[in-house]
């Protein structure tokens, strides 16, 4: 019974492990830099009065990160390097400066 849950799980998770994209080289522009095109006219979604699931995960997700990050900021304990480490990556993450201030917006 376990072999046959093992199998039935190995051949869902193998094909989807086998989709993954290969890791980028360097020559591939970073994600912030490439300019979204815009939307045609049919696809417009203006008038929605709730965002897509998928940008409420991504707020959910950051404010879940600024939390961990005010409590990095909030001990003294926690080096300064590693915090601003985390900052930065944040940054990225979030595509504006960020620092222990501009947590609180989340």
């Amino acid at each position: 019974m376990r072999a046959l849950l093992f199998l039935s799980l190995f051949s869902v998770l193998l094909p989807a492990a086998a989709q993954q994209p290969a890791s980028m080289g360097s020559s591939m522009p970073e994600p912030a830099a490439v300019a979204k095109p815009e939307a045609p006219e049919w696809r417009k979604t203006d008038g929605y009065r709730f965002p897509a699931v998928a940008k409420t995960v991504e707020d959910m997700q950051n404010l879940a990160y600024a939390m961990q990050l005010r409590e990095f900021c909030a001990n003294a304990r926690i080096p300064d390097d590693f915090v601003r480490e985390r900052l930065n990556r944040f940054s990225a993450m979030t595509g504006r400066e960020e620092d222990c201030r501009t947590l609180l917006d989340y």
